[in-house]
């Protein structure tokens, strides 16, 4: 059965601790926000799949219960990174496999300041999830004091720098363009403009790459309504509804360590292995889309994924974003919100915001953001451990 996004909405994204409230006010506000945007009461909710990362096990029923008392189920989804595309993911497969007509994913995060531990309890790695990964790159590249999901895709950088000779100012230039995006959104938690030469200036984190380079913690919510295609016609929701074409999630396989690589490792097979599979489900291809939200938690990773998706030849993402056909004006546009470098990334919350601006997208309701006549989607969302999730969309 195809499934439908019927409404989207989000909060602003915000530094950690920069406002006074909790995560069920945040989910509350994003909730109500995609309810509102689709006319649908959330008492015709059937389910509700919450994404958090941070919080306690419930915490999906205590930010639920703000929008209602329904009784209806709520499930708990942690993804790490891919969290909100997972629970995106939850209900359309819901709604798809005729079990519900209308689902809320919905997906938060209450962050702390500073860098992500990178999955290590109280620094000790070998209990880690992601110890496998770690221990991929510690025996490429050592162990360093630096922020270690930093260390690891900075090192992913060192290497497609080796293999391929994609410069600094390459990398730089994916922070610059989104920077650059972000400045017209107002939900981004940066809004600041950069130029290339100032993000290669900008306190190193873990060469070669700069803060300016890497995604922030944030706090922030975002919600999509999943519905039915009967659901969105018996509701008058068909004329703004944007069809889930085809969504797939792929998970580490033997490719993701059998190199040795650091680009392996931090997820180019299996986002490369969901493309494939969303490509297949949707009958379209990466030609046939005209606007992507992708997982720029460090700039590298905008590179590698170009590759995974399948816009340039392995190596070619560098003269790529140089050539200017990842931004207003060229082949695709890539991020229109800022990504998650200077829109933000409170991981719950992530994969469901790039959702919720893609769909603003297909509307034509993207603001001075807007890519004219986009009419097919593309979503990637990818956690380290691991998740890629892809999903397209179309009008």
């Amino acid at each position: 059965m195809k499934s439908y996004i019927a409404g989207v909405g989000m909060t602003k994204f915000e530094k950690p601790e920069s406002r006074d409230w909790q995560y069920w006010d945040m989910a509350k506000e994003a909730g109500s926000a995609a309810l509102a945007d689709a006319g649908i009461p959330y008492e015709r909710v059937q389910q509700v799949a919450v994404g958090h990362c941070f919080q306690a096990s419930t915490a999906g029923q205590r930010a639920a219960y703000e929008l209602g008392l329904t009784g209806v189920p709520v499930y708990n989804v942690n993804n790490n990174c891919a969290t909100g595309s997972t629970a995106l993911m939850m209900a359309r497969q819901f709604v798809a496999g005729g079990l519900s007509d209308c689902v809320l994913a919905l997906g938060f995060e209450k962050m702390k300041r500073g860098a992500l531990g990178g999955g290590a309890d109280g620094g000790d790695f070998s209990t880690s999830p992601v110890a496998r990964h770690y221990g991929i790159m510690a025996a490429r590249h050592g162990f360093e004091m630096t922020p270690p999901t930093a260390q690891i895709f900075g090192n992913a950088a060192r290497e497609h720098m080796e293999r391929h000779g994609t410069t600094a100012r390459q990398l730089a230039a994916v922070a610059a363009k989104n920077h650059r995006h972000s400045a017209g959104n107002p939900n981004a938690q940066f809004q600041d403009v950069y130029e290339v030469d100032e993000i290669l200036a900008a306190k190193p984190i873990h060469e070669p790459l700069t803060r300016l380079q890497c995604s922030p913690t944030s706090d922030g919510a975002a919600a999509v309504l999943v519905v039915s295609e009967r659901f969105a016609v018996e509701h008058g929701l068909h004329h703004k509804a944007v069809e889930i074409a085809g969504q797939a999630m792929a998970t580490d396989t033997a490719d993701s360590f059998t190199s040795g690589s650091c680009i392996d490792v931090v997820g180019r097979p299996m986002s490369r292995a969901a493309a494939r599979d969303a490509y297949e489900a949707s009958g379209l291809g990466i030609e046939d889309i005209d606007v992507i939200e992708l997982h720029d938690c460090f700039s590298v990773n905008e590179l590698l994924t170009y590759e995974a998706l399948g816009m340039c030849r392995d190596g070619g993402s560098g003269e790529l974003v140089e050539s200017g056909a990842t931004t207003h004006g060229g082949r695709w546009v890539v991020n229109p919100s800022g990504g998650l470098i200077s829109k933000g990334h409170p991981l719950g919350a992530t994969g469901l915001a790039q959702a919720a601006e893609l769909t603003w997208q297909l509307r034509g309701e993207a603001g001075d953001r807007q890519v004219p006549g986009a009419r097919t989607a593309l979503a990637h969302n990818i956690g380290l451990g691991g998740a890629a999730v892809v999903t397209v969309l179309r009008t």
